[in-house]
């Protein structure tokens, strides 16, 4: 069953906000077993809006729509749905009185602007929209769907799990949707390929693999899409087994999940704890791990060291040392690492410094180059890694290999043991 997302908003197309819609929809829609064929984005006219519809209607069966029903008069997807399908807007009390008890519950009053929201077009169902006054319309015509809902994310995705996707599962058969992600670790995405080609080639074709670069990282992805689950789950273990002879311990995880869901689980698992000193990351690595829910229980807390005061007057760096070798060398990064994990009192600790850039680079110490250090009740050990020129990319790269490196010292693999 084929699906198309038309999103509609000057605010699109001009780059003043990003359709984080579209990503979120295709995920959804995928588990629900629906086939996304192709996702759109037109401006606020009806002249695009119609063509757009005109073409996804082509191919396939369910269109869904998002943007442009507000009250404003640059909001126009109502009326050219009203348009599309030969219908009228009528006055609905029911709707209404759904926006005066919201506004009420928000202490707000209701306006004659707000109050035009009420007009729905009289030939389609009207689908709740619990958490925003604008309506959100349900069009059928020649068995084929046509689902307008609000831009606004929260309550698009509202309406999408409690009642778009429900709806659409028992109007259409679908298959279930099959996927089982490994992380491998240590090998680049050319050199996968040819370590497992024999593997992938014995791949039956009801199992399509993909290959998902990530900053030190390749995601295999393996993919099917069946009537009969059971059957292509006991395949899909199969073809597992053997693939897991081939990498050993290569294989990071064998989930989509990211490294810092995998260090708080496998920290909280162990009982163990952590702590952080960042240089160049600035505190990114820190935002990476407290967003995971849970982290609490494992995380200490960071200490961002980004000048040398901060890294001997607090993390207790020798001066000499940083006047002998600088602070981008393995020798300061393990000794950030080392007082991180004394003044925190943690099991683990780890820590970053490098030349973020876009200045301060040398012809020794060029700009990307940085040390990830780990400190761990074993001791401490020390890697370098070149990095791009661009200073973002590098803090991002850096914070993912820290963790990758963090997490190969606790499964007990040093980085140079894979293939």
């Amino acid at each position: 069953m084929k699906v198309e997302i038309i999103t509609i908003g000057d605010e699109i197309l001009i780059g003043q906000i990003v359709d984080t819609n579209s990503a979120w929809m295709a995920v959804e829609l995928n588990k629900a077993g629906f086939e996304l064929e192709q996702i759109t984005s037109v401006h606020d006219r009806e002249d695009h809006i119609v063509q757009a519809l005109d073409q996804a209607l082509t191919r396939a069966d369910v269109v869904l729509c998002t943007g442009g029903i507000g009250p404003t008069k640059d909001d126009i997807t109502k009326q050219t749905l009203c348009k599309y399908f030969d219908a009228r807007l009528v006055f609905n009390e029911e709707v209404l009185r759904h926006i005066e008890d919201l506004l009420r519950h928000r202490r707000r009053a209701i306006n004659e602007l707000t109050r035009t929201q009420a007009l729905v077009p009289d030939k389609a169902l009207l689908v709740p929209n619990r958490v925003g006054t604008a309506p959100i319309t349900w069009f059928e015509k020649e068995g084929k769907v046509v689902v307008s809902m609000p831009g606004v994310p929260y309550e698009m995705k509202t309406a999408m799990s409690s009642d778009i996707i429900p709806r659409l599962q028992q109007k259409f058969t679908t298959p279930e949707v099959i996927h089982k992600t490994v992380l491998v670790r240590g090998i680049p995405e050319s050199a996968l390929a040819i370590t497992i080609a024999g593997w992938e080639n014995n791949l039956p074709d009801t199992l399509h693999l993909a290959y998902l670069p990530d900053f030190n990282l390749v995601k295999l992805r393996l993919s099917a899409v069946s009537f009969t689950p059971e059957l292509v789950k006991a395949q899909l273990e199969h073809h597992l087994a053997a693939l897991r002879n081939i990498l050993r311990d290569a294989i990071l995880a064998e989930d989509d999940i990211p490294a810092e869901q995998l260090i708080v689980e496998r920290f909280a698992a162990g009982r163990l704890t952590l702590a952080t000193a960042e240089s160049c990351t600035g505190g990114n690595l820190a935002r990476r791990i407290t967003s995971v829910p849970g982290s609490s229980a494992v995380y200490k807390g960071s200490v961002v060291a980004y000048s040398n005061e901060v890294k001997t007057q607090v993390l207790g760096v020798d001066t000499t040392l940083l006047e002998r070798v600088g602070a981008v060398s393995s020798e300061v990064a393990e000794a950030m690492a080392v007082g991180a994990k004394r003044l925190l009192h943690t099991d683990y600790a780890v820590a970053t410094t490098g030349i973020a850039g876009p200045g301060g680079g040398s012809d020794e110490k060029p700009v990307g180059m940085v040390w990830v250090a780990v400190a761990s009740p074993g001791g401490v050990i020390s890697k370098e890694y070149r990095f791009s020129l661009g200073r973002q990319l590098n803090i991002e790269r850096t914070t993912q290999t820290a963790m990758l490196l963090l997490l190969d010292l606790l499964r007990g693999v040093r980085p140079e043991s894979l293939l």
